[in-house]
């Protein structure tokens, strides 16, 4: 989805202010907290979460991040508590505001569409928010299956990620192409299931390892290369 289909603003663009609208809906629930202090805790429990789930590659909700944060602030809100799931709508909401459509999504969607099927794997901890961004950018019907890494915990590179969409989709990993922009996630993971890869090139890559089978720099490029396969 990512830097692929939609493009994001980086991290140091769109996080401040996303944390900032979290902060002030959790304010105005009653969690009586500085910015700084609760800013600081909050990257300490995501640091944990990446940490403890670094072999497992497993992908909690971004309810478990905010949960956690408030009950080390002294707050005993669950996952499932409406300030929790009001709080990571509130962080989502500020993000959307850093996305946009690459230029070339909807027309190679539409020359793909129907010809191939089509499925979407995507990382992000709240799933909730891809789907809206899938219906603001009207790509949502393109797709045969569409696969959030929030919905199912397992994140890229997992090979089970890259497997639910196979056995989703019914076909074999040896006829379908991965594209993405990451060589470790999108590279790595579809490789491990026989995946053929196409890389999307949006950046200096210094290390493209491990190799994808085909480089592209914009995506009307993929039309090419699937007709003309090497």
């Amino acid at each position: 989805m990512f830097n692929t289909l939609l493009l994001l603003e980086s991290d140091e663009v769109f996080y401040p202010p996303s944390l900032k609208k979290m902060h002030e809906f959790l304010v105005e629930n009653g969690v009586h907290v500085p910015f700084e202090d609760f800013r600081q805790v909050y990257f300490e429990v995501r640091q944990k979460l990446y940490t403890e789930t670094q072999d497992t590659l497993e992908e909690p909700h971004f309810n478990v991040r905010v949960s956690q944060t408030l009950q080390r602030l002294g707050y005993n809100f669950d996952v499932s508590d409406p300030v929790v799931k009001g709080a990571t709508i509130a962080f989502a909401d500020e993000i959307t505001r850093y996305v946009y459509l690459d230029e070339d999504a909807t027309e190679v969607l539409q020359n793909l569409h129907g010809k191939y099927k089509l499925g979407l794997i995507s990382n992000f901890g709240i799933p909730e928010c891809g789907w809206k961004l899938l219906e603001k950018f009207c790509l949502k019907d393109f797709f045969n299956v569409v696969v959030i890494s929030g919905e199912i915990n397992r994140r890229k590179p997992s090979p089970e990620i890259f497997e639910k969409a196979l056995k989703i989709l019914g076909v074999e990993a040896s006829k379908t192409v991965f594209v993405g922009d990451t060589p470790d996630l999108d590279v790595k993971g579809p490789k491990s299931v026989g995946m053929r890869t196409v890389l999307i090139k949006r950046r200096s890559i210094e290390n493209m390892d491990p190799k994808p089978d085909r480089v592209i720099t914009r995506l009307t490029e993929l039309l090419d290369v699937l007709e003309n396969p090497q």
